[in-house]
C-alpha cells in the first residue's frame, strides 16, 4: 500500500571508473514545487543535465542540492620527466655562484626546483571520458534512490501524526454537529423570552404585525445560525484527507485541503450563536493549523 513521503531527507553514494574517484550527496528540505540545485566538478556539465532529469523521476517536491566531488588519481613518480632546459638553466647558474663562493647545489636540491620534474598530462579520450560521465550519473541516481528511502521513512513517521490530527479533527467536528442541533433551540428560547417581555407594549403601540416581524427576524437569524452546510463540508473535506494519504504525492492537494478546512472553520465561528459552538469552532481552527503546519513536510 502507498504511503506518504517526506521532503526532508539525505543521500550517498560512491564510484570510480579508470583513474576517477568520485562520491555524490544529495540532500532535500521542505519546497512547494521542485528545485534542483547542482554542483560538480570541472569539465563535467553534463551531469548537472543528468541530475535535474533524475530528481524529476524521484521526486514532484522539495528543494534538493546534489553535491559531486571527483578526484583523478596522480601519475605518481615513475611517470615524471626532467626538463632539462630548465634544468641547464638552473646549473648554469649555480656554477656561476659557486664561482663566486657559494656552495653547490645538491641534486635533490635541483630537483625538487620549480620546474625541474614534470608531470606530463595524461590524455583522456572521449570514450573513456564519456564512460566516467555515465558511471557518475549512474552514482547519483544511486544518491537519489538514498534520499529517496529516507524521504519514505519520513513520511513512514510522518503519517500516523497526519491521520491523529484528521481524527480529532472529525471528534470535533461530531461535537459541533452535537452543539449546532442544540442552538437552535437556544435561538427560539433566546426570542421567545424577548417577545414575551415586548408583548405587552405591543399592543398599546398599535402595532398588531409588529410581533409577526419579530418572529420573522428571529426564523432569519436561525436560518443565518444554521451550520449544516459547513459541517457536512467538514465532513467531506475528512473523507478526502483520508483518501489523499494513501495517493501520494498528495502534497499540494493537502495544501489546498487545508485551506478549505480552514475557511469552514471560520464560518463556523462566524454563525456560532453560542458560547459553545463558538469554543468548539476555536478548538477545531487550532487543530487545522497544527495538521496545516505538518502537511507542509509532505511531498
Amino acid at each position: 500500500m502507498s504511503t506518504i513521503s517526506g521532503m526532508t531527507g539525505f543521500g550517498r553514494a560512491e564510484g570510480a571508473q579508470g583513474a576517477w574517484t568520485w562520491s555524490v550527496e544529495t540532500r532535500s528540505v521542505n519546497g512547494r514545487n521542485l528545485e534542483v540545485r547542482f554542483r560538480g566538478p570541472p569539465g563535467f556539465d553534463s551531469l548537472e543535465r543528468a541530475a535535474k532529469a533524475s530528481a524529476q523521476r524521484h521526486f514532484s517536491r522539495g528543494q534538493v542540492t546534489v553535491g559531486v566531488q571527483a578526484k583523478r588519481a596522480d601519475p605518481g613518480a615513475a611517470a615524471l620527466k626532467v626538463n632539462d632546459d630548465i634544468l641547464a638553466r638552473y646549473l648554469a647558474l649555480a656554477n656561476q655562484l659557486a664561482e663566486e663562493g657559494a656552495t653547490p647545489p645538491s641534486a635533490d636540491g635541483l630537483l625538487g626546483l620549480r620546474g625541474v620534474l614534470e608531470a606530463p598530462e595524461e590524455e583522456e579520450d572521449a570514450e573513456a571520458r564519456a564512460a566516467v560521465e555515465a558511471a557518475m550519473a549512474a552514482s547519483i541516481d544511486a544518491a537519489f534512490d538514498a534520499l529517496k528511502t529516507s524521504r519514505d521513512r519520513e513520511g513512514a513517521q510522518l503519517l500516523p501524526v497526519v491521520e491523529a490530527f484528521v481524527e480529532r479533527i472529525e471528534v470535533l467536528v461530531g461535537r459541533a454537529e452535537a452543539e449546532a442541533a442544540a442552538q437552535v433551540e437556544a435561538i427560539r428560547d433566546r426570542f421567545t423570552r424577548r417577545m414575551t417581555e415586548l408583548a405587552p407594549n405591543l399592543s398599546e403601540l398599535g402595532a398588531p404585525g409588529l410581533q409577526d416581524r419579530i418572529i420573522l427576524e428571529a426564523a432569519a437569524l436561525a436560518t443565518k445560525a444554521d451550520v449544516r452546510e459547513e459541517l457536512d463540508r467538514l465532513t467531506a473535506h475528512l473523507a478526502s484527507a483520508r483518501t489523499l494519504l494513501q495517493q501520494p504525492p498528495a502534497g499540494r492537494k493537502l495544501d489546498f485541503l487545508m485551506q478549505e478546512f480552514m475557511r469552514e472553520a471560520n464560518t463556523l465561528c462566524s454563525k456560532s450563536a453560542t458560547t459553545a459552538l463558538t469554543g468548539i469552532g476555536l478548538e477545531l481552527k487550532a487543530v487545522i493549523e497544527q495538521l496545516r503546519e505538518q502537511v507542509q513536510n509532505v511531498e
